[in-house]
């Protein structure tokens, strides 16, 4: 069992991907609402950004396809380490954690940095139940682990994570696919792409799940879709223990944030 509990001072804190590698105090945001900071995604090596990312809109949101670039989880400890040590905000790390043995090892990595409080487990889409109980089993250890899934897997898969050792679930970003439109217009319409899906429309989905899991005894912390504040209500009295704010974040006409509503190209992920 972790050595460490899994605790928010308020129940508010951001998604992976949304505010970049470590907290900048000097942002918009509104920091003292939070009760944790996650990082973005971080691989064991290096990624770089999709070759085309791209943002295409439909009814209720955005489809966001970028790659998930990042530095890799050992240079971005010698890179963030001191800033994740001096922040004021505990330090959700969030893993790829695609290969279960390579997960091991990067949450092995993390015990000793100072300051991280969690590290938070996300999956590659089409994984397998098995291969995502692997990857937990195998990483447990000091610190605790929160498993990040989509909808579908979250409810289905939920009990059996939390039994095998996780603190607590999440839920990421649904995933989907759009046409990129063509210029003129053709009836065949465009280039298929796949990406995350975000933004006011998916907020039932979002609820739907965490109400099945916290009604399963789930220790779930919401999010998707939230743009107003009795969302957050709403989710906390659907039983979440916390929730995850995402691109919210990044609009100045929102009332958890003000500021640019175009992301800072370090936040995108």
């Amino acid at each position: 069992m972790p050595k460490r509990d899994l605790y928010f001072r308020t129940a508010i804190m951001n998604s992976a991907g949304m505010l970049g590698f470590a907290p900048d105090f000097h942002a918009d945001i509104p920091w003292s609402s939070f009760g944790a900071f996650v990082t973005n995604p971080l691989s064991m090596r290096p990624r770089k950004p999709s070759s085309h990312p791209l943002v295409l809109d439909y009814p209720g949101g955005f489809l966001l396809h970028t790659g998930l670039p990042n530095p890799g989880l050992p240079s971005a400890v010698k890179k963030y380490a001191h800033k994740w040590l001096d922040s004021s905000l505990p330090v959700i790390v969030h893993v790829m954690a695609d290969r279960p043995e390579e997960t091991a090892r990067m949450v092995r990595s993390l015990e000793g940095v100072e300051n991280v409080m969690a590290a938070e487990l996300g999956f590659a889409p089409l994984l397998t139940g098995d291969i995502i109980l692997t990857s937990l089993k195998l990483a447990l250890g000091e610190i605790p682990l929160i498993v990040s899934l989509p909808a579908e897997q979250a409810v289905s898969l939920g009990p059996r994570l939390i039994d095998a050792g996780a603190a607590a679930i999440s839920l990421s970003a649904p995933r989907g696919s759009l046409t990129i439109p063509t210029s003129p217009p053709s009836e065949a319409g465009g280039r298929l792409v796949s990406g995350r899906l975000y933004g006011p429309g998916i907020f039932p989905l979002s609820l739907e799940t965490v109400r099945r899991l916290a009604g399963a005894g789930v220790p779930v912390i919401g999010g998707g879709g939230i743009y107003k504040q009795e969302q957050v209500e709403i989710m906390q009295e659907a039983g979440a223990m916390a929730v995850q704010l995402d691109t919210v974040l990044w609009r100045g006409d929102s009332m958890m944030a003000s500021g640019s509503s175009a992301p800072h190209s370090e936040q995108v992920n």
